[in-house]
């Protein structure tokens, strides 16, 4: 079995998670390929990263900028492994026997056709809403279950030919959900998932105010989503859209926005504290979703 290691980069030093995955496959023999895409990073960061040249199968550098989804895509292209491995570029990895974690289980049960091993947060950054939300909100912290709705795209291994049948849909463009509607097109599908505890460890330093940028672009990305029809199997359960149709089915989208207009102020200076409430952020989603609904 080879299996593609494929890192998007994005801004982002990635010698470091290179070098420790190269040692594991040296170390164990593993048959396994690192490939790198390079996102239209800074200049800075290009050049960081250039010094792995010689140490990968393949490290490409886009001219321009091509979103989450594409470039997820884009790794059909130049993976030759029968599984490819996808690793968000702000990782470290946890344990030495990283990949092998992932081979072992497949080898149990061949059937597998999706893994996700799941991440923990690098300490020093704990405390950020970013962080705050990824603890209370998508980290899985069993053993192993069969539940699709705790899958995310920071660490997962998936058979080549699964994805080339489903991919990341590229019509969705921006920060937000991509990971949700690729997981519910591979649950529906019946794609035998695995959630294992297999992590590796999110090193992600984004401030509370960039976070909350991000959160109004994926509020955006689910209107969009939610102005087509076809998409409402797989954005029906998100808990915050779902909200936001109750709000306006029983016309309650103008006092709803009332409150929050007198709390907004109170909402946002906590979200930009040292202390930030995940409540007053569900809050805050739902304003932005509303906002672009009503």
């Amino acid at each position: 079995m080879k299996l593609s290691i494929c890192i998007p980069v994005y801004n982002f030093d990635v010698r470091e998670l290179v070098f420790d995955l190269k040692k594991e496959i040296d170390s164990h023999n593993i048959d396994a390929e690192i490939i790198l895409i390079d996102d239209a990073s800074d200049a800075a960061f290009k050049v960081i990263n250039e010094e792995l040249q010689s140490q990968v199968k393949k490290l490409v550098f886009l001219e321009e900028n091509i979103g989450r989804s594409r470039i997820r895509n884009l790794f059909l292209q130049y993976s030759s492994g029968e599984y490819l491995l996808f690793l968000d570029c702000d990782v470290k990895i946890a344990e030495k026997a990283f990949l092998w974690n992932y081979i072992s289980e497949i080898n149990k049960q061949p059937d597998l056709e999706l893994i996700y091993g799941s991440f923990i947060i690098d300490p020093q950054y704990a405390s950020t809403l970013r962080n705050r939300y990824s603890v209370e909100r998508e980290i899985f912290f069993g053993s192993r279950s069969y539940d699709f709705s705790l899958f995310k795209t920071v660490n997962f291994i998936i058979s080549k030919k699964i994805f080339e049948k489903f991919p990341f849909n590229e019509m969705l463009t921006e920060y937000g959900y991509e990971d949700f509607v690729f997981a519910k097109l591979l649950e529906q599908n019946e794609i035998k998932f695995l959630a294992m505890t297999n992590p590796v460890i999110h090193v992600d330093d984004t401030s509370n105010a960039v976070f909350l940028g991000k959160a109004e672009i994926g509020m955006g990305s689910l209107f969009r989503l939610s102005k087509n029809p076809q998409n409402n199997t797989f954005i029906k359960d998100i808990k915050v859209y779902k909200a936001a149709v109750i709000l306006k089915r029983f016309g309650l989208v103008p006092l709803f926005l009332s409150i929050y207009k007198v709390c907004e102020k109170k909402i946002r200076t906590n979200l930009l504290s040292e202390n930030p409430s995940i409540r007053y952020f569900d809050f805050y989603k739902l304003a932005m979703l509303v906002r672009k609904m009503k």
